[in-house]
């Protein structure tokens, strides 16, 4: 496919472009034609058609054509679509209605100097595709002329494409027929009517070509200038660098170790306080009568039958349980919640006060 380009060759310079010698070419709307870095649709490029002759003898002529074919047998009224048609399948050019007429007698020749495409993914990225040594690219093309409701007669070209070069797959799956040299520029103009176009109607296979990335803002038609052919970095070559991408694994498994040991210090570290508080919990639980569970332990092992104050510890004791009961009178002083009275509903309610009342009768 082809929907960009770049044109700003000067109109006396498209028949050298396109390999036409000892010729004599007139020049036919040449006024329309605006160079430009960025040429879509709907743009009027310098083409080179055949030339009846007439008086003045000319074989060929740079006509200035509207890019987006526009049928002859289009509607006078119809608003003109040129994005319908801005390319034309080689393949089946032989078939349709719209480019079958054409072959015979209107076939040009389109001069440029490089073409855009998009490499499809999550963001589209646009290539500009040119001759290594700067020499203009030459594709073939058809024309029609269409005359709407006006009386104005209005000349559109479409780019015949052709399957991508086995370098250019990678970009996209078609490119438009490029004729590289004298005798393919020669064939596709004044071929006759009887001539097989099979030849010349392939992918250009060639190691001249080249192509680098340009700016995203050729996405916007409107973008125009020296800027749209310049060469940019793209992100992705710093990702696919191996150093880079050495280092890059190499400080994420340290940040991972670490993070390993971190976790696993931190584990440890409050599995140790957790049983250090426990145990300092168990030596320091205080008793009913205010000593440690480990005093009253080291009381009790003291304690043997040989002991002569066994009976002291025993009055002791029992006056330990004595102090440690309640009183009589703390236990009157407790509070006492008051028992709520259940709610008798319905008519268990109305029964008991009708009772009362019959009673008190």
């Amino acid at each position: 496919m082809c929907g960009r380009c770049r044109c700003s060759i000067r109109p006396d310079d498209v028949p050298r472009a396109c390999h036409l010698r000892d010729t004599s070419v007139r020049q036919v709307d040449v006024d329309r034609y605006r160079p430009a870095y960025n040429v879509s649709p709907g743009s009027y490029l310098p083409v080179i058609r055949r030339e009846s002759g007439g008086d003045e003898g000319y074989t060929a002529a740079v006509h200035c054509m509207k890019w987006g074919l526009i049928p002859s047998f289009t509607k006078k009224d119809e608003k003109p679509d040129h994005y319908k048609m801005f390319n034309a399948r080689s393949e089946p050019i032989g078939e349709k209605a719209s480019f079958r007429r054409l072959i015979p007698k209107n076939r040009c020749l389109v001069a440029v100097e490089g073409f855009y495409e998009w490499k499809k993914g999550p963001k589209k990225q646009p290539y500009y595709i040119h001759f290594k040594d700067g020499r203009p690219l030459v594709f073939a093309a058809l024309y029609d002329s269409w005359k709407n409701s006006e009386g104005e007669i209005l000349y559109t070209f479409t780019i015949v494409t052709t399957d991508s070069s086995s370098d250019l797959k990678w970009l996209h799956d078609r490119m438009p027929v490029i004729l590289g040299d004298e005798a393919s520029t020669d064939l596709w103009l004044n071929g006759s009517t009887d001539t097989k176009f099979n030849s010349v109607l392939k992918p250009y296979e060639k190691a001249d070509l080249t192509w680098y990335p340009v700016s995203m803002a050729m996405n916007k038609a409107s973008f125009d200038g020296p800027e749209c052919i310049k060469e940019i970095p793209l992100k992705s070559e710093e990702q696919s660098n191996p150093i880079t991408k050495f280092f890059s694994k190499k400080g994420t498994d340290d940040a991972k170790e670490s993070n390993k040991t971190i976790k696993e210090s931190m584990k440890n570290d409050v599995q140790g306080d957790v049983k250090e508080e426990a145990e300092a919990q168990a030596n320091l639980q205080p008793s009913c009568c205010g000593r440690t569970v480990t005093e009253i332990k080291s009381d009790v092992t003291t304690l043997t039958p040989e002991s002569d104050s066994k009976i002291e510890v025993k009055r002791d004791y029992e006056k330990f349980l004595v102090d440690s009961k309640p009183s009589t009178d703390e236990l009157g002083k407790l509070p006492q919640t008051p028992l709520k009275k259940s709610k008798v509903k319905g008519g268990a309610e109305k029964q008991a006060t009708l009772r009362s009342y019959f009673t008190k009768s």
